[in-house]
């Protein structure tokens, strides 16, 4: 059964649209560069408004351990996805201040950049094309070499997460622009997308 992360929500109809869908996770964009950014206290407001059995991810770049276990141990994010160069480490010692969940994204090119995310100390390791949000698909046959869950990232939409799903079986997907419109998180496109992703499981059940 292929888990589903939303991610890049920014504003309050967006989870008002998660809330009617249900994915499993939703993310929060703390990266400052994002134009999906949202600081912790809009993060706050929002998670107030999600579901209890939606997870909120908080996707981080090389930020402030300390920053980051205080968002985890204050409930704003259930889970912390990290998409810098963070060290194991770092990821051990975030860890170690809130017992939560990480996920460590890796930027997928090569069979190299596979044997990193297999040998991560992340709770969960995310394959993607690089920068996150790029709308980019990286190489589907690497990712079939990995003996891990995870969660597969770049470039998914409505026409191709279909064969993905089928074709990979990842633990989970995670789409950010392939459910916008004009660069905003678009309802319709959520509903669908989780749409075509239940089915296929029902289909495997």
């Amino acid at each position: 059964m292929t888990k589903i992360k939303l991610c890049g929500l920014t504003r309050l109809c967006d989870i008002k649209a998660a809330n009617i869908c249900k994915p499993d996770y939703i993310g929060f964009v703390f990266a400052k560069q994002s134009r999906r950014y949202v600081n912790p206290r809009q993060a706050e407001k929002l998670k107030k408004e999600l579901l209890t059995d939606i997870k909120s991810v908080g996707v981080f770049v090389n930020d402030d351990i300390s920053k980051i276990s205080k968002l985890l141990i204050n409930g704003v994010i259930d889970i912390a996805q990290l998409h810098g160069n963070e060290s194991d480490d770092y990821i051990i010692k975030l860890r170690s201040l809130t017992n939560k969940p990480v996920i460590k994204a890796f930027s997928i090119k090569s069979e190299l950049d596979i044997l990193a995310a297999k040998n991560s100390k992340a709770d969960y390791v995310l394959l993607d094309t690089g920068k996150g949000g790029s709308g980019m698909v990286f190489n589907w046959e690497l990712a079939k070499r990995i003996e891990r869950p995870y969660f597969l990232a770049g470039g998914l939409n409505l026409e191709n997460i279909s064969t993905a799903v089928e074709t990979l079986n990842p633990f989970a997907v995670d789409v950010s622009s392939g459910i916008e419109t004009d660069g905003l998180k678009d309802s319709i496109k959520m509903t669908e997308f989780i749409e075509i992703i239940r089915k296929i499981n029902e289909r495997n059940d």
